[in-house]
């Protein structure tokens, strides 16, 4: 008889350990994928410049928000974010440093990247930013009549973006495809600064015959980054739909951009909390995240 229940216990013995190997090995269809490995690059636009608090950890020369439109997408999407984006970027910071001590954007990305976003492009020759602030004196010398920036300086501003800017997007985004093939690379247009006409002088010290024509500057410089992002196979986020309405002449609870005076973030012109959140709105919906 013990003969015969040798082989039972044994087989018993087997199945229990068939059972704890059930219990301890993970299975491998149903184990948890990683989470998207995500990057932000670019200028103020993408950093959240003027909004506080800082995020936690980047550089204060930077002026990154935690409330910009990368750390949204990151924390309603589950991704993992790392952002580089900087105050005041341009095009050559993705391959250069543009503070002592901060690396260049682009070494934020490898073969494991997945998503990469970004505004570049406005600071590039100081071209659009210099029209802002030429616009903004020219204003205030003629009290928001005539439109003396247009007089002064025709189609400089336009046809420095045509050229100059485009061909600089066009290198930086070919830069991050080289270094995040697998990724998909969206870049974002810029929300409209002011309305179509009229303007809020003195809030935004724009004459009020250049208020459109700073408007046709910032068409075509999103035309030059949606020119861009076509001829290297980035994925453009059109902002000028979503913005409007939303410009810096607009109350507060309903504008997405701080005004010169008057603003409550610290960096005037630029995306307050609101803005930062439609834009990401404006990725999402893009990109089809969910």
């Amino acid at each position: 008889m013990p003969h015969v229940r040798r082989p039972r216990r044994a087989g018993l013995l087997a199945a229990a350990a068939l059972g704890l190997a059930a219990l301890t090995v993970p299975n491998a269809a149903s184990a948890t994928p990683p989470p998207v490995d995500y990057v932000n690059l670019g200028d103020s636009f993408s950093a959240g410049s003027g909004i506080l608090p800082l995020a936690e950890g980047s550089n204060p020369l930077c002026t990154q928000a935690a409330a910009n439109y990368a750390h949204t997408l990151a924390e309603e999407h589950g991704y993992a974010l790392t952002d580089v984006s900087c105050g005041g970027a341009q095009t050559s910071h993705f391959t250069s440093s543009q503070f002592p001590g901060v690396a260049p954007q682009a070494d934020a990305l490898s073969e494991e990247t997945d998503l990469v976003t970004m505004t570049i492009g406005g600071n590039d020759n100081n071209t659009f930013i210099s029209a802002v602030l030429a616009c903004g004196s020219a204003g205030l010398l003629t009290f928001g009549h005539g439109s003396p920036c247009q007089n002064i300086y025709g189609d400089s501003f336009e046809e420095a973006v045509r050229t100059s800017t485009y061909a600089n997007v066009v290198g930086a985004l070919k830069t991050v495809k080289e270094k995040a093939p697998n990724a998909r690379v969206a870049i974002s247009g810029y929300p409209w600064l002011l309305p179509p006409t009229g303007g809020c002088f003195p809030f935004m010290p724009i004459a009020r015959g250049d208020v459109p024509y700073l408007r046709d500057l910032q068409t075509t410089l999103n035309d030059a980054v949606e020119r861009a992002a076509e001829a290297t196979g980035a994925v453009y986020v059109d902002q000028s739909a979503a913005s409007e309405g939303h410009d810096a002449c607009q109350p507060l609870g309903t504008r997405w951009i701080e005004p010169a005076f008057g603003s409550l973030n610290y960096v005037p012109v630029h995306p307050n909390a609101l803005g930062e959140r439609g834009m990401a709105e404006q990725f999402a919906a893009t990109l089809n995240l969910r």
